[in-house]
């Protein structure tokens, strides 16, 4: 593969940039447009192809698939998203604004970024491996052992993961069980940003997604395609239901009638279900912030 602009080709973007701005030769005859500064992205998070080895295939995601790979430099495990070559540019751009959200953030609720290889395709995301897998799935598995004092600790990780993007004003919109991962110690990480956004405002309209959560959606975002970290706050109370559950899919016989409130799962405290009501209030401005589902379901844990 060659990049160019008009002139000549370089096996690499930075090469290229390199050439256009020592020789100040013009991008395109038509613009007669000349680099003056390059603006250097970020070298931290920049790696190369060559830096990962690929392992086992691990899943498939929405834009490719995912592997277990190898970091050359000190043989840490990660995991790497890749890119399917055949998409069109607006969802390559899509499918890295997940790692543009992601090296903003570091917390022990949060899968970390590693880095990206952008330097020929297909495009690698790469991340930290989380050994116990998607959590809807961990749920199915472990259900005949895993005790109720566990189920509250993964509700109290979840909650402080997103009380953490709450301070960021990043709303998540696709929380539920399989987009979080269970990593070391069975620490609860957030994961699958695909859909996130950071507003500063806090609100997120859309007016054309997809492929909508429905089941995990709140009334609003739904409604009206309004997203904020309330509308974050309803899918977490669906998550809190899926991990009481032990992964039973929500509104199990039912569809979404409006107003119906799905009951108190057997394995789950009265105090969680509580919570989970809160949560569900039709009015987002009546929902708890993400820090007081920390604190209050920290509480619960102490009993």
């Amino acid at each position: 593969i060659q990049y160019r602009f008009e002139g000549t080709g370089f096996t690499t973007i930075p090469q290229l940039i390199e050439h256009h701005f020592s020789t100040k030769q013009v991008i395109t005859k038509k613009s007669g447009v000349v680099l003056l500064n390059p603006v250097v992205k970020d070298k931290k998070w920049i790696l190369n192809h060559e830096d990962v080895a690929l392992g086992d295939l691990l899943g498939k995601g929405n834009f490719g698939e995912v592997y277990k790979g190898t970091l050359q430099r000190d043989k840490t495990q990660v995991a790497v998203k890749t890119c399917k070559e055949d998409l069109p540019p607006e969802l390559k751009i899509r499918f890295l604004s997940e790692a543009r959200i992601l090296k903003q953030y570091d917390h022990p609720n949060i899968v970390k970024l590693i880095g990206v290889c952008t330097q020929r395709q297909p495009i690698y995301i790469v991340m930290e491996l989380v050994p116990g897998g998607d959590f809807l799935s961990f749920l199915r598995k472990k259900k005949d052992e895993l005790k109720t004092k566990q189920l509250v600790r993964f509700a109290v990780d979840a909650a402080a993961g997103m009380a953490y993007l709450e301070s960021k004003n990043c709303i998540h919109r696709d929380l539920a069980a399989r987009n979080c991962l269970v990593g070391e110690g069975s620490v609860l990480k957030i994961s699958d940003f695909g859909m996130s956004r950071q507003e500063d405002d806090g609100v997120y309209s859309s007016s054309g997604l997809k492929q909508i959560p429905i089941k995990w959606t709140a009334p609003e975002a739904l409604n009206y395609g309004r997203y904020s970290s309330e509308s974050d706050v309803w899918s977490y109370g669906i998550l809190l239901w899926e991990t009481f559950s032990l992964g039973v899919c929500p509104y199990p016989g039912h569809d979404q009638s409006a107003g119906y409130r799905m009951a108190c799962p057997q394995r789950c405290l009265d105090d969680v279900y509580q919570v989970m009501q809160r949560c569900w209030q039709y009015n987002a401005e009546e929902r708890p912030k993400f820090s007081e589902l920390q604190r209050d379901l920290t509480a619960i844990k102490k009993k």
